[in-house]
């Protein structure tokens, strides 16, 4: 029953010439990206050098050198990989002082609170010198530092002064790493080695006069090694390391929301990524070889791994390097809707033309605008089926609605907001929405039909004041009667309410020009001149929805769909304007009754949540010197706020920065437009335009709030932030649709249990499929959620018969059974014992707490 794969060769003795660090297609940020694609991204990587160079290519180490913080859930990805060990090279400043104070740069983190040690535990290295050589030792064409001058009767002989420099050490062993080179550097290679040559003889030399410095050219999987055979014990670490400053009033927590357009359209292209992988494997080879021509994922797969770099996602690149992430993303979609029109026509038996509308956040849809009858194809990559709102353009007063059986939908036609308008810019000329719920089956799609009944112009929207109440069976939403403003939030089911109270606010973007330090704001680096954000003057009008006006730039529109636990905040936020020559950080802020004496929750690359605290680190004393932009953290899907009795959630659509800087209180960083570089190497101001937005970007986006009992509140976050990852891919059909067409479909025999995500379903070769199982709750969220759960993998699919399995690890390029790593001794406890796993079968497959598990599966096409 196992089934082994030639790109997965067994180990070889490697010969040592070589070696690779980290792997990855890129080295990933780690504040803007989502665990999903991060995996997939080593997974490419890994895998090329697997195919490319065998066992002995494998890195042993992970490497991330540059980006700008580390989150705690990359450090779990990484033990869960197979790594040894891990080193970066930024850290905050002040943490650095105390760890090389106390020789504490080296650790073992402890990256989960669910998996058992040591299964996300890592060893983890601080670079003494980030990825730079020491101060002076730099030798490249590009540098300015003397090179080594070994002959006495030179008057600039410098060997003494060089050596004596180069002997200190602020590490716990007799081994110590240094990097040599820098951005840019090896143009010249021969500068660097002869004098490193010279350097190491110098250095060694000294051993005839009793020192026992010994330097060699070396990797950093040896340099581990060396550590590893110490067998001491290390400093414990359990957080993360967010935020991070180089300096005083130099702190990187801008670009948890630079270029939001781009994080957004980055999450959206994940989504269809997975869309692409799941439906090539359900649609067989018709997918890729079809009516529509050849279909392509691996363009779409390289396209996304790039843009998980810590200079893509991030939103610290210039701006021409930004459009073209864009345009790869755009590229590769193109490549996979070849694809999903095959194999959808496969799967439902239509082979007529398929129409994507990749602009329907802004009521843009060419076939819906102008058709009176088309049909609605609704796949849903979740292994749970899903009720999803649809709001599609049209020019109609009256539409039926028919789902795949016949029956009737209840729909509602309501009017094209002005801030819809303003934004689409020409694109759309739709005066209306057709707004229906749709239900859409595991892993599969459904269809429905819709006909227009009545056309003409639409009568002219009402003006009204804001409602006091909107509620569904869920929950109640009160506004204030005078600012139109939401004023409560109410879950109907448990009888909790809170004073609730949404604004919007910017900050004054530093220009540099300030007594403390001349730091502006930038790409990188968030650094308001005022703590006090200024509120953006509000009024409020009413169409059938709640739509609400702050600013001719900055408008919302507040939704409660019939059967939603949440409640949805659609915000429109630009062209900011910079006529007063100020740049301006947009914020959204919620103003609670809830008591959260300073404390609130983010999760890690939309995995684990982890606490934090105004104004605190867990292990250094923090001495703050920026109020706000010190206490800001990613949040890539949701984050909270609690007290014992109520949680606020907000799921967000994408990556963005964050912080609770008041009691009862939760911000979210929307946009950001900025006139002055920050220096720290993108050499342009944030601010973007286009062709489109040629005075300045208009984004748009969705927030998900929702009201629990701390206890049970996971139970409606996690699968609302799992939604908002992978969302429905709808696509259209011009006119009436064949007799025979199927018209409904589901990859699996049954929809997997609440607990269990099915992360990975993508062609691996022509007989297999990668599969990836995740048990998405953390050990103590949920008393029903948080057990385990035992999955049949020969039961899960229903145009797949699996023959064979083998489990592999997380970035799947070795066989699990295979995998060994090094084991380390925290300073506080005993080694700990490595998880076994006692599965019935090899059928069943049993998921615990945050665990993912990586199956190859050979299997045949039922």
């Amino acid at each position: 029953k196992q089934q082994r794969n030639a790109s997965l060769p067994k180990p070889a003795p490697p010969a040592g010439r070589l070696e690779f660090v980290n792997g990855g297609w890129c080295m990933s940020d780690e504040a803007a990206t989502h665990y999903s694609a991060v995996i997939d991204q080593m997974t490419i990587g890994l895998r090329f050098l697997n195919e490319t160079f065998g066992a002995c290519g494998r890195p042993r180490v992970a490497w991330h050198i540059d980006p700008f913080g580390h989150a705690r859930e990359h450090a779990s990805m990484f033990a869960q990989m197979g790594f040894d060990g891990f080193f970066f090279g930024r850290l905050d400043y002040q943490d650095r002082a105390r760890r090389m104070r106390d020789k504490e740069q080296e650790l073992l983190w402890r990256a989960s609170d669910s998996l058992t040690p040591p299964m996300a535990d890592l060893f983890t290295g601080i670079l003494p010198n980030g990825y730079n050589p020491p101060e002076g030792f730099c030798w490249d064409q590009l540098c300015s530092d003397p090179p080594i001058r070994d002959d006495p009767d030179l008057e600039d002989y410098n060997v003494d002064d060089v050596v004596g420099r180069f002997l200190s050490t602020v590490y716990k062993t007799n081994h110590i790493i240094m990097t040599m080179g820098s951005d840019f550097q090896y143009e010249n290679a021969n500068l660097w080695y002869k004098n490193l040559d010279k350097l190491i003889h110098y250095v060694n030399a000294q051993q005839a006069n009793g020192s026992k410095v010994n330097v060699l050219y070396s990797t950093p999987s040896c340099y581990l090694q060396e550590l590893h055979r110490a067998n001491l014990t290390w400093p414990l670490k359990t957080d993360d390391f967010f935020p991070y400053a180089d300096d005083a009033h130099d702190f990187w927590t801008g670009y948890f929301t630079s270029r939001p357009a781009l994080k957004r359209y980055e999450r959206i292209s994940n989504s269809n990524l997975q869309t692409c992988n799941q439906l090539e494997v359900l649609g067989g080879l018709t997918s890729r070889k079809g009516p529509f021509g050849e279909g392509d994922s691996q363009t779409m797969k390289k396209a996304m791994a790039v843009a998980q770099h810590h200079d893509a996602v991030s939103g610290t690149e210039k701006q021409h390097v930004a459009n073209d992430y864009a345009r790869k993303l755009a590229n590769g979609w193109q490549h996979c809707q070849v694809l999903v029109s095959n194999s959808l026509a496969a799967l439902s038996g239509l082979s007529a033309e398929r129409i994507y509308c990749d602009n329907l956040n802004v009521s843009v849809c060419h076939l819906t605008e102008s058709s009176k009858k088309f049909s609605v194809n609704v796949y849903n990559p979740l292994a749970r089926p899903v009720t999803w709102p649809v709001r599609l353009p049209v020019n109609g007063t009256a539409y039926s609605v028919s789902d795949a059986s016949g029956k009737a939908v209840d729909c509602q036609v309501v009017h094209v907001s002005q801030a819809t308008h303003e934004v689409r810019r020409q694109r759309g000329f739709a005066v209306n929405e057709l707004v229906f719920q749709v239900q859409a089956p595991p892993l599969g799609y459904t269809t429905y039909t819709v006909a227009l009944i009545q056309d003409g112009p639409p009568p002219a929207p009402a003006q009204q004041r804001a409602p006091t109440v909107i509620q569904n069976k869920f929950l109640q939403v009160t506004f204030d009667h005078e600012t139109g403003l939401i004023s409560s939030l109410n879950n109907l089911e448990t009888k909790q309410s809170i004073k609730l109270t949404q604004n919007f606010y910017w900050y004054n973007a530093s220009d540099g020009n300030n007594v403390a330090s001349r730091q502006p704001s930038g790409a990188y680096i968030f650094r308001p001149n005022s703590s006090t954000p200024v509120i953006i003057s509000q009024t409020t009008s009413v169409v059938q929805e709640v739509r609400q006006w702050f600013a001719p730039w900055v408008s919302q529109v507040v939704r409660l769909y019939a059967d939603s636990r949440a409640l949805e905040l659609e915000w429109t936020v630009g062209p900011v304007p910079i006529d007063d020559s100020v740049g301006k950080e947009v914020i959204t802020r919620l103003d609670t009754s809830i008591k959260t004496a300073e404390y609130f929750y983010t999760d890690s690359n939309g995995r684990e949540v982890l606490q934090r605290k105004k104004d605190f680190r867990p292990t250094w004393n923090l001495k703050q010197s920026e109020p706000i932009a010190g206490n800001y953290y990613p949040i890539n899907s949701r984050a909270y706020i609690k007290d014992d009795v109520d949680q606020l959630t907000v799921v967000t659509d994408r990556s963005q920065g964050g912080g609770s800087i008041q009691n009862g209180s939760l911000e979210i960083m929307l946009h950001r437009r900025l006139l002055h570089d920050d220096f720290r190497g993108v050499g342009e101001p944030l601010n973007e335009i286009s062709g489109i937005f040629p005075d300045g970007l208009v984004v748009r986006g969705r927030l998900l709030l929702t009201l629990d009992p701390p206890q049970t509140a996971a139970d409606t976050h996690r699968p609302l932030a799992e939604g908002m990852v992978l969302q429905p891919l709808l696509t259209f059909t011009d006119g009436d649709l064949k007799p025979n067409t199927q018209l409904e479909f589901s990859g699996l025999l049954a929809a997997l249990p609440p607990a269990v995500h099915l992360l990975t379903l993508s062609q691996w070769d022509e007989d297999s499929v990668l599969l990836r199982l995740e048990h998405q709750y953390q050990s103590s969220e949920s008393k029903v959620s948080s057990q385990p759960v035992t999955v049949n993998l020969q039961k899960l699919f229903s145009t797949l018969e699996v023959l064979g399995v083998a489990e592999l690890n997380l970035s799947a390029n070795q066989w699990k059974d295979e995998m060994k790593r090094f084991d380390w001794t925290p300073e506080k406890g005993e080694k700990p014992l490595l998880k076994t796993f006692e599965d019935p079968s090899t059928w069943e497959v049993t998921l615990r707490p945050m665990e993912i598990r990586t199956f190859l599966l050979k299997v045949n096409l039922r």
